[in-house]
């Protein structure tokens, strides 16, 4: 066989063997998602997520009513009224 053909037959099976190398380790990948999916699914009731703030000051957006009754000094609301 020629020199040449015998290194390019060679060259290509060493491809061939990468890619069912990257396709094995793919497999592999694939199955541990799977497992850990399937692991977590359990534990995904538990999951808290904190709150995220609305602004950069780290402050929070309030509702309209909290906001005008903050904007009138003169007015209390029923939580700040004394007996």
């Amino acid at each position: 066989m020629h020199p040449e053909i015998a290194r390019e037959l060679t060259a290509q099976r060493g491809r061939e063997m990468q890619a069912r190398a990257r396709q094995a380790a793919l497999a592999r990948a694939a199955g541990r998602i799977r497992r850990a999916m399937r692991h977590s699914a359990d534990r995904a009731d538990k999951l808290v997520i904190p709150a995220i703030p609305d602004y950069v000051d780290g402050s929070f957006r309030t509702s309209p009513a909290a906001e005008n009754a903050a904007s009138e000094p003169g007015r209390q609301t029923a939580s700040h009224r004394t007996a």
